[in-house]
């Protein structure tokens, strides 16, 4: 166990600090060390689970630092609690520099605006802001400017893993609308984005 509790500090500070993305490398050495750590199968099972969460974390604080992310959503939430599962490849929020894409996409509709089903949305950047709480967790609000809509998003990563949600408030409408699913480097997303113009 403090075998364990070393590398992890050790991983911490390599990726807190720095922020830089963990590399697999780095992730199979650390579970190497945890499954070579004399302690029962409950135990390991939590390190590698703490474990697992930290690297995850590190990795989407880095992309959210970088401007360099894409969450990908799997649910949906509406403004009067209706829900819906959705497909995460083509219902997703990324930032690449200043330039940022909304997109939601139902399957089974018709192909609608964007051709897949729903409506996207890219266009600059504005008013971009970030903080972390006293727990870790960290927020970034921007506003997206497009063609066809302005919206306000604002996304939340819990301190572990990379979990995260995204609250979306289109500027000259009420329909506001959640997206929860994982964040990632946009060099790991497996997205496809519809047409933006119509």
């Amino acid at each position: 166990m403090k075998r364990f509790l070393l590398s992890m500090l050790v991983l911490m500070c390599t990726g807190g600090i720095a922020h830089a993305q963990i590399t697999q490398e780095e992730l199979d050495r650390a579970v190497a060390e945890v499954e070579a750590a004399t302690m029962n199968k409950k135990e390991k099972d939590k390190a590698l689970r703490a474990l697992t969460d930290s690297v995850m974390f590190q990795n989407a604080l880095y992309a959210l630092d970088h401007r360099e992310f894409v969450l990908e959503a799997e649910k949906i939430t509406f403004k009067r609690g209706r829900w819906r599962y959705v497909t995460p490849h083509t219902n997703f929020i990324s930032l690449d520099g200043d330039r940022a894409v909304v997109q939601i996409a139902f399957e089974g509709a018709p192909p609608g605006p964007n051709g897949i089903g729903g409506i996207t949305v890219e266009g600059r950047v504005t008013n971009l802001k970030e903080r972390t709480d006293k727990k870790g967790n960290r927020y970034l609000t921007m506003n997206v400017m497009g063609s066809s809509i302005s919206a306000t998003v604002e996304i939340q990563l819990p301190a572990k893993g990379n979990r995260a949600t995204a609250n979306v408030s289109p500027t000259f409408s009420s329909n506001r609308f959640t997206l929860s699913g994982d964040l990632y480097h946009t060099s790991e997303a497996r997205i496809f984005k519809g047409r933006t113009r119509f």
